[in-house]
């Protein structure tokens, strides 16, 4: 019910908490299927949500939670002036009103038929390419990108449409996270690029009532996809988070080279 190999079962849910559910338990399973008892969870964006999520309802399972630019730290109160202005437009109002219809990015490929490749590559060579936030894609590296993309969204629609009920036109959490932050038992990283759309604010609001150790780590040139954006320094971030908590002696570590902490 994810991304990459999942079996994409049939998505049936109406509310937001029966979605959660759907997400966490199936987890869950996975990971009695996987015998693992304690883990080190890293989640991306929606899957930070989802792995935030399941943390605070198995906390006694994940040993470190790493989230890289998650979504669900801010609610529609946190909208900016400017996309309320344009939330009222004619346009704003068309846009909302597909997201609450379910009309998502990956419908859209699939409508496109034989053009759905093309439309995808002018995405990955403009994104990771010529507009790159940090390093760019070489030729066979942009294609290769492209057809992986393309397949996955391609394919049967699945976790995707759940997107509504978890968050508002805008990417704004019905049940925001930071609600939750003075509940949370286990130590938590989180890794933005300098040009996340995700708002890393919204993390440091939600360290102010957590009461585990909680780290917030930047890195520069890097934008929602900190881990095309700028690797090396992405993976140094985790592999540092990792060892703060599982190292002897955390005060040892060396903070990542050319990333800032917040």
């Amino acid at each position: 019910l994810g991304w990459g190999g999942s079996s994409r079962p049939d998505f049936t849910c109406k509310s937001t908490e029966e979605t959660e559910a759907w997400f966490i338990d199936s987890f869950e399973e996975w990971r009695k299927a996987k015998n693992l008892d304690k883990f080190v969870l890293l989640g991306h964006s929606f899957g930070g949500y989802v792995a935030s999520k399941y943390a605070l309802k198995h906390p006694e399972h994940v040993q470190h939670l790493i989230l890289v630019g998650p979504a669900g730290f801010s609610s529609e109160s946190d909208m900016s002036e400017g996309f309320t202005q344009f939330k009222a437009t004619w346009k704003g109002a068309v846009l909302n009103h597909l997201w609450e219809s379910n009309f998502t990015p990956q419908k859209l490929v699939r409508s496109f038929g034989p053009w759905g490749p093309n439309l995808v590559r002018r995405y990955t060579s403009a994104r990771f390419g010529v507009h790159a936030t940090g390093d760019k894609l070489n030729e066979d590296e942009s294609a290769l990108l492209t057809d992986y993309i393309y397949h996955k969204l391609a394919a049967k629609a699945s976790g995707e449409l759940c997107l509504k009920y978890i968050f508002s036109f805008g990417a704004f959490a019905r049940k925001p996270l930071l609600h939750s932050a003075s509940e949370w038992k286990v130590p938590t990283s989180f890794i933005y690029g300098y040009q996340d759309w995700m708002n890393y604010k919204g993390a440091q609001e939600a360290r102010k009532s957590m009461n585990v150790p909680c780290e917030i780590i930047r890195v520069p040139q890097a934008g929602h996809f900190v881990f095309i954006d700028k690797a090396k320094q992405f993976h140094s971030a985790v592999i540092y988070a990792c060892r703060r908590i599982l190292s002897a002696d955390p005060h040892d570590e060396c903070f990542p080279q050319g990333c800032t902490s917040a």
